[in-house]
């Protein structure tokens, strides 16, 4: 049994048009009975979820509060001696080098690639590619692998303009072409790789056909061996219904987000193992043709370098040989582990279980074959 108190007159009879204060919660205008679910709580302090900024009194700080900020900057302030010491080691002096040098070489190619690309995505309608392509499958492949060559823009980029294709009637196989080609022998790749392959011209010529030859081989062997149930339709762009400038800017944000984080990572893997592992390790790693293909091929998975700063990376790497370094350059805008997610999200994980390994297998052999004869 339970005792009730009295509510006092007029409690419970509040007037519709009365506004309701912002810090009394709803049913705050009766008592609640201390049986009633919630009344034993209900004069107990509001519990803030975790993450939300405090307003001023309350307790506690926060992770995004500027008083972290201060507190770094004193510590940084306060450890200058010793940090200005760490910097001027040998090995943090060639670290720096090696870092900035990548960095500087790749960011003009990295944002003039990622603007092209959102003015790609953006402006060109999806509907164009299905017009150029031809009707039959087989044909639309090399097609399709030949246009990524006049078509600027990285991996980040190829992605969702091949779901955007797919979409509109692409045959699958065509589709898939282009999304690996576009990457890897569009003219801003192929600029980066001649500047960052001075010496050696052939590399970007040897980049292009090996790029070529395994997108389009790809594209085929989906045609003969993939089923339909493999690829789930890609879904509505984010980008669609927004006006043609957000829109740009959108895609030249995400992109620029994306792809200078995994360029900032590569440039400072680079560093590090030019700086900090042993030269034994990598001459050792280097000596041996098989191994140093494959390591240099995982390497560009991990790494998940953007296609237009991958050949600044890769070319620090001068314990290795050209064939081992075209691998890199080859698998990198094929398949790393953002592709695979990407991958996965736009066409299906199913997909992406089938044609990442696919991808990778005939990326090294491709590399292989090409460098034996080119380079």
């Amino acid at each position: 049994m339970s005792i009730t108190r009295a509510a006092p007159p007029g409690a419970g009879h509040r007037d519709p048009e009365e506004p309701r204060t912002a810090d009394a919660p709803r049913g705050a205008d009766r008592p609640r009975d201390m049986d009633e679910p919630g009344g034993a709580e209900a004069d107990a302090p509001p519990v803030r979820a975790e993450g939300t900024r405090g307003r001023a009194g309350d307790q506690g700080w926060h992770f995004d509060s500027p008083l972290v900020l201060v507190m770094l900057l004193i510590v940084l302030v306060l450890a200058q001696g010793p940090v200005r010491g760490a910097l001027s080691a040998p090995v943090m002096q060639s670290w720096m080098t090696v870092f900035v040098a990548v960095v500087l070489q790749a960011l003009p190619f990295l944002v003039l690639g990622v603007l092209l690309s959102a003015a790609i995505a953006v402006f060109v309608p999806p509907a164009f590619f299905a017009r150029a392509l031809p009707k039959r499958p087989a044909l639309a492949v090399p097609v399709a692998g030949m246009a990524g060559a006049v078509l600027p823009g990285c991996e980040c980029a190829s992605v969702p303009v091949a779901g955007a294709l797919v979409r509109r009637g692409v045959t699958p196989a065509a589709a898939l072409a282009f999304l690996l080609s576009a990457p890897a022998i569009n003219p801003i790749v192929l600029t980066a790789t001649a500047v960052a392959f001075p010496r050696d011209p052939e590399m970007v010529v040897a980049r292009f056909v090996a790029s070529l030859l395994v997108a389009c081989s790809m594209g085929w062997l989906w045609q003969r061996l993939g089923r339909a149930d493999w690829l789930r339709p890609p879904a509505r762009p984010s980008h669609e219904g927004l006006g043609k400038g957000a829109a740009f800017w959108g895609s030249v944000r995400h992109d620029v987000m994306h792809a200078g984080g995994f360029l900032v990572i590569g440039a400072m893997a680079a560093a590090t193992l030019k700086a900090v592992v042993p030269a034994s390790w990598l001459h050792a790693a280097a000596g041996n043709p098989v191994v140093a293909i494959l390591a240099l091929a995982v390497l560009a998975v991990l790494l998940s370098i953007c296609s237009e700063a991958d050949a600044f990376v890769v070319s620090s790497l001068t314990q290795f040989s050209l064939t081992a370094r075209l691998a890199f350059l080859v698998v990198g805008p094929m398949i790393d582990l953002k592709l695979f997610a990407m991958q996965a999200g736009t066409f299906g994980r199913g997909f992406a279980l089938r044609f990442a390994p696919a991808t990778f297998a005939l990326a090294i052999v491709g590399s292989v074959l090409v460098g034996t004869v080119l380079l």
